[in-house]
Order: C-alpha cells, then structure tokens, then sequence
C-alpha cells in the first residue's frame, strides 16, 4: 500500500481510517484516532486473551517482535528498546535514573509540553541547577541557542523534537552531534515526530514517545530508548520480577538488573497496547517514513497560503525546511479562537486550541498522511 493509493482510492481510505467518514480529523498532533488494522490487531490479541492466559496469548515472541520494529523505526538496536508506556513515565525514567555531581546543570525549555518540564524540574530538589533555555520565539530552538547556554557543568539537555503548539522542528542531529562532541547527555521528547518525519538516534541518548500521536497508535504504549554505552549510567527507578534476575520468580538476595533496555521494564508488560502499536508501526514503515514526511510538507505548504489569504497569522510560515514539522499553527489578532475552533468542531472538522503562556490562544492543525485536500479545503471554506 502507498500514500497515493489511500488518497485515490476512497473506499480504500474509509477502511483503512474510519474516522474519515464522520469528520476531518486534523488533530494528531493531539490524540489519534485509531486505523482499522491498528484497532484489528488488539480486538484479535483480545479474543485470544479470553481463551487462554493473557500473557500466553501474546507470546515472549512478540514482545522482541515489537522491539525490533521499533528498533528499525529508529535505527537503533532491539536492546536499546523499553516498553513502558506513556512518554511522562519515560521521561521521569530518565530524569529520576541520572546520577548527578555537586554544581551539575540541565538545560530544558520551560515552554515545551509539561511532560518534558516537570520531570527535570524536580531535579532541583536533589541540587541539580535547572536551567530554563532562552529561545528568541515561542518554540523556536536553534542549535546555536542550545550550545551556546550549555557549559563545562551542564549534564543534559532535554529538548523536544517538534514544539507542540509552535511546529517549529529541532534538527536533532545538528544539536546532538554538538553535545556528544562535549560529553553532554542529550534527551530527546520525540512524540511530535515519530511516525511523521524521520527521528533517528544516531546522536541522541535517550528517547520517548507515546504512540498515541502521528505514529497512530493507541494511548500509553510507548518507547523508551536508551542508548547502550549509557545503560549503566541511567539506573532504573523501578524494581520487580521482569528487570531484575528472578529465577523461577524466586526473589534473590542480590539485585542484578538485565543487561540491555529490558532493565527499564519492572512488570508484565501492556500487551493490548503492544499489538496496537505494533501494527501502527508497521503501517508505517510499510508507507515509508519520507514519504510520510514528503506528503506532510505538502500539506503544509498547501495551507500555508489559504490560511494567509483569509487573514491568518501562520506560526513560521517562513522557517527554514529543516524546521517545519507537520503542524500548522495560527491565529488572528482580536478575533476569538475558541469560537473558531468551536465552529469547525460544529462542521466535524477536528483540530486542538492551544493557548501559551501570555494567554494567546491558537487553533494547531495537524493533518496525516491520509487527510485529503478535500478535506483541507473544507477546513480553509470553514475558518
């Protein structure tokens, strides 16, 4: 199956994407509805697991199975994967398994998505400094402004990959590649790109993102990556049978946690989830990430000047390429964007208000790769 094949073919597109046939739904960028195959993938792992015990119906198989299809998406390694679910746990697993020296910094955005704040935040209760970057906009994270706010004490920088109201897109290996040459840590929110444009790890240390967002899967079944020659260094914040040596599940009197990413995995794992993302995951590849990526470019320019003929203000309209994600963000001076958003949900046409810290409200469309210009149409006649 290709991209062009759903857009062609719209009988195609209503059995792949239900959703299709009651609203446009530009609002990935918030929670996804869920693809027929993705939802058909758990209903099926269900049915098995009413049969038999639930853990035999999904088989120790399928858990590596899933591990290395992530791996691919990411073009990391099976051993670098967890399966712990939501990116607000990954990411406290990362801020809360450092260990840390007296006068250590970390360098986080303060107005990034609250889940990529508040884990390093409370940090400062163990006497790390939390140092709150200085961008020049809203979301607007240039790899000069990373490097040049970190210094000889600074232990990580935790970024997002794409701002969740803004759209502006970090250029991850460019940032990455600067830290690894300063020996500092570098923690990657990745849930606002995964499955929409390419997000690889090859300078980045740690990683999370939920599925629930572009890569089309059901909610709390995430990944969390850990590169391996910094395992040892982010200790596991969590202790049970599955990430510590149990043998016949007979606690032992030493701790001895696994040897690659499973030691992040305290418990049984959410299998419901694991098939659903799994499946969403191979979709995706099946569709081919840059030709995702290529076909959100171009919705996004698509919108960007129907949007300003209406009398819009477009958040980056005029970013740099390798900035622009796959959400489109905007705003009119005085006019009510609630009220707005309200009218399109009335039309069934699904976007997010967002608002940011001065109370400056926005309506973000995020479009997929299935959305049709039809339905873009739609919206801009809407608005």
């Amino acid at each position: 199956m290709q991209i062009q094949d759903i857009l062609q073919n719209e009988k195609l597109r209503l059995e792949e994407f239900p959703v299709a046939a009651r609203s446009a739904y530009f609002a990935h960028a918030g929670v996804c509805p869920l693809p027929r195959r993705v939802a058909a993938a758990m209903t099926e792992y269900l049915q098995r697991g009413t049969e038999r015990d639930q853990e035999a119906a999904a088989s120790l198989a399928m858990v590596q199975e899933t591990k290395s299809v992530a791996a691919k998406l990411l073009r990391a390694t099976p051993e670098e994967i967890a399966l712990v679910g939501p990116t607000s746990l990954a990411l406290s697993f990362i801020a809360g398994g450092l260990r840390f020296r007296k006068h250590d910094n970390i360098l986080v955005y303060h107005d990034d998505y609250p889940s990529n704040v508040y884990p390093w935040m409370k940090l400062a209760d163990r006497g790390v400094q939390v140092r709150l970057l200085n961008a020049r906009s809203l979301g607007q994270i240039r790899a000069v402004d990373v490097i040049g706010q970190v210094d000889e004490q600074t232990r990580v920088v935790a970024l997002a990959s794409c701002h969740y109201i803004a759209g502006f897109k970090l250029e991850i290996d460019k940032i990455g590649k600067a830290l690894r040459e300063r020996g500092i840590l570098f923690a990657l929110d990745a849930i606002q790109t995964l499955g929409a444009f390419p997000t690889t790890v090859e300078y980045v240390d740690f990683l999370a993102a939920d599925s629930h967002k572009w890569m089309l899967g059901p909610c709390a079944a995430g990944i969390l990556y850990v590169r391996k020659e910094v395992q040892e260094k982010l200790q596991p914040i969590v202790q049970g049978w599955h990430n510590l040596r149990s043998p016949d599940f007979v606690a032992q009197e030493e701790l001895e946690f696994k040897s690659d990413a499973r030691r992040y995995e305290a418990g049984t794992h959410n299998f419901v989830g694991m098939f659903g993302m799994k499946a969403a995951m191979e979709m995706l590849l099946e569709l081919g990430i840059d030709n995702i990526a290529a076909e959100l470019t171009r919705k996004r320019k698509w919108l960007l000047p129907a949007l300003q003929e209406k009398g819009y203000t477009v958040l980056y309209a005029h970013a740099p390429a390798e900035n622009q994600g796959g959400i489109t963000t905007f705003f009119k001076s005085g006019a009510n964007m609630a009220e707005i958003h309200a009218t399109l949900e009335a039309a069934n046409i699904a976007t997010s208000l967002r608002t940011d810290r001065t109370g400056q409200k926005y309506i973000r469309l995020s479009p997929h790769f299935y959305n049709t210009d039809a339905e873009l149409q739609k919206l801009i006649d809407a608005v």
